[in-house]
């Protein structure tokens, strides 16, 4: 009898899932060429409508590269593009037209003229017209073959935030505050953040003959999940994109990890159930109603879809001890193992002892932010412990933090009448500089190296607080980091020769490394893959080598999560207890970041100060482990080990 795959079945919207979004993006592109040459092969133009945004850069660059070695024509090609702020002149670095030229229209042979996108600089009282005009060239144009889109947090598409009716039209929208604070990371501080658009709306957008939505990363995740599994509703805009005939979400393994495939698989169909997909399925149950995992009953399971485990398991004594175990067995006050003692469930070796750590710090504060309870205590448990600052963090400091220092700077040398003229040549260009400087410039390099003199002071001092010396602190300085403006470099060959150094220099036996890939900019994705791709290369060598003792292969990669979210407790391996008191003593770590406290620039959607963030994710995880059934403590730290 033919087997009918149910792993899509709740799924009301065609969803294709890849490992990445390189991958993902591909795969669009394609979609997008094919489109081009078929309409070309027709004689007829191509209309596709654009979006802006992180979620389309990958595709553009795979679309211009394509131009550039596949010899893809854009002649025929007419292009929309979704919205634009308003105010906003088209020049000005976060304004739509700057993007799309920057990253699509003038790298390939598009015509000027076919290229629209929304005035953000009409007069108000001529906006109406302006919207109505667009949508006739749509129509004109002979409507929208294809309408790419990216998703919100929220769920919105385009500008068209919750709350937008399915028969809406292009029009003036006044923006939702966290739509604004997800884009500050554009504009620096929250105040520069338009608080309009013009935009399509979702009317205009479902007459397209053919949508494809993409999102990328683990944020996008709950609202990916809503959208796709959920009824439509106003509420969460993407979910009317269920009424299209023709749409599909296209999506990294990220995204999608929300979908009920991959979060509850025993509920699609029949599933492997290994030691992993168990504890997943228990600790879930016992959050869900509310008891400790000893407490589950067979009704519970019977009742919520996990009749099939008890099947196979046989009781739901055993299955609760089977979790309850690997939970226990998770936490532990030895991150760097337990010397002396062979605890075979012990997340970390006991052997060597002391270990040589180094903890990766994407931004000069991500280390005590992130794990500044565990750093201690491996300096604390006698660990010969490093931290490698991957970047130097200088787009995170405010103009009015430099003109602080800078005033100390001249009031220090006027104070011992200390006569410098080279470095009283840099403070005075840079005195003038900040004077005359627009919100759309970039700093100057004396600007950037001052902001990153600041970050790389604040970072030293947080070290020495903990112990560290100065043989121990390295600043790395990637030059991937160093564009001067929000948008980096990808990893270059540079990032990974400077990252094999370190670490052959170190040659460490446990290395942490930030698995945090929802910051705003995109920073720790990079770092992360930097320090991957280091460790690759540094084991294909001593493979090839045949040097079984190189110090690789006694290295374990241990991951953390950043200021934006916390691991997912059925994924945890590793959780570092913390005391009211060590608790009181990381907040104090990162209150030495002072140019990072109060109100910064990138802080994402969150309004809360990266230590208020830190503290309320460490209470919750150990809240998490009390509510099932384990000890409570104050906070707790998590990781996860990456095999490499």
């Amino acid at each position: 009898m033919h087997k009918i795959d149910l792993t899509d079945s709740l799924e009301k919207v065609p969803v294709k899932i890849f490992s990445n979004s390189a991958h993902g993006s591909a795969f669009v592109a394609r979609q997008i060429a094919d489109l081009i040459r078929q309409k070309e092969h027709e004689g007829k133009k191509c209309v596709i409508g654009l979006a802006t945004g992180s979620s389309p850069k990958t595709l553009y660059t795979e679309l211009v590269r394509m131009h550039q070695q596949e010899n893809l024509s854009f002649k025929n090609v007419i292009t929309f593009n979704l919205d634009q702020y308003y105010p906003m002149d088209k020049d000005a670095l976060q304004s739509y037209h700057y993007f799309m030229r920057k990253n699509l229209f003038e790298h390939t042979d598009i015509d000027p003229a076919n290229y629209h996108l929304p005035d953000g600089m009409i007069p108000k009282d001529k906006v109406k017209a302006h919207c109505l005009d667009y949508e006739k060239q749509i129509e004109a144009a002979g409507g929208l073959d294809l309408q790419i889109l990216g998703i919100g947090v929220n769920g919105h598409i385009g500008f068209n935030e919750p709350g937008s009716g399915i028969y809406s039209k292009t029009r003036l929208v006044t923006l939702d505050n966290s739509t604004r604070m997800a884009n500050a990371y554009e504009f620096g501080n929250m105040s520069e953040v338009p608080r309009m658009a013009i935009t399509m709306g979702i009317s205009t957008i479902l007459k397209s003959k053919k949508i494809i939505l993409m999102a990328w990363g683990q944020t996008k995740a709950p609202v990916i999940q809503k959208a796709i599994e959920l009824d439509d509703t106003e509420d969460i805009p993407a979910s009317l994109l269920q009424n299209h005939d023709d749409c599909t979400f296209v999506v990294d393994e990220t995204a999608a990890s929300e979908l009920t495939r991959f979060k509850s698989p025993w509920l699609t169909g029949e599933c492997e159930w290994d030691a992993k997909m168990v504890r997943r399925a228990v600790t879930n149950l016992a959050l869900k109603l509310h008891k400790p995992v000893l407490s589950l009953t067979t009704e519970d399971y019977n009742d919520n879809g996990l009749n099939d485990l008890i099947t196979e398991k046989g009781n739901a004594y055993d299955i609760n001890l089977e979790v309850f175990y690997q939970l226990r067995d998770s936490i532990t006050g030895w991150p760097g193992g337990k010397p002396g003692m062979q605890l075979q469930k012990h997340p970390e070796r006991s052997e060597p002892f002391p270990k040589k750590v180094i903890l990766f710090s994407p931004h000069p504060d991500d280390d005590i932010i992130s794990m500044g309870g565990t750093f201690m205590r491996l300096h604390d448990q006698g660990h010969e412990v490093h931290v490698a600052y991957q970047t130097s963090g200088n787009i995170a400091v405010t103009d009015e933090f430099v003109t602080r220092f800078i005033d100390f700077a001249v009031g220090f040398e006027s104070m011992f009448d200390i006569d410098e003229t080279k470095s009283k040549r840099i403070l005075d260009t840079a005195i003038s500089f900040l004077k005359t400087k627009k919100s759309t410039e970039k700093d100057t390099p004396e600007i950037r190296a001052i902001k990153g003199l600041i970050r790389r002071c604040e970072a030293k001092a947080t070290c020495k607080y903990v112990g560290l010396t100065d043989a121990q602190i390295h600043f790395q300085n990637l030059p991937f980091y160093e564009t001067g403006t929000i948008e980096k470099n990808p990893m270059s060959e540079a990032d990974v020769q400077l990252t094999i150094d370190l670490l052959n220099k170190i040659q460490p036996q446990q290395i942490y490394c930030a698995g945090d890939f929802a910051d705003p900019h995109g920073t720790h994705k990079v770092c992360f893959d930097v320090v991957l791709e280091a460790l690759k290369r540094l084991k294909v060598e001593s493979e090839q080598l045949k040097t079984e003792r190189h110090w690789i292969h006694s290295c374990w990669l241990w991951l953390y999560k950043g200021a934006w979210q916390e691991w997912d407790i059925t994924e945890i391996e590793m959780a570092i207890p913390m005391s009211p008191d060590q608790v009181t003593k990381k907040r104090n770590g990162i209150f030495i970041h002072q140019s990072q406290k109060d109100t910064v620039p990138f802080q994402g959607s969150d309004s809360r100060e990266f230590w208020q963030r830190a503290e309320e994710r460490n209470a919750a995880t150990a809240k998490l482990y009390a509510q099932l059934g384990l000890t409570q403590y104050a906070a707790m730290e998590a990781f996860v080990r990456w095999k490499f």
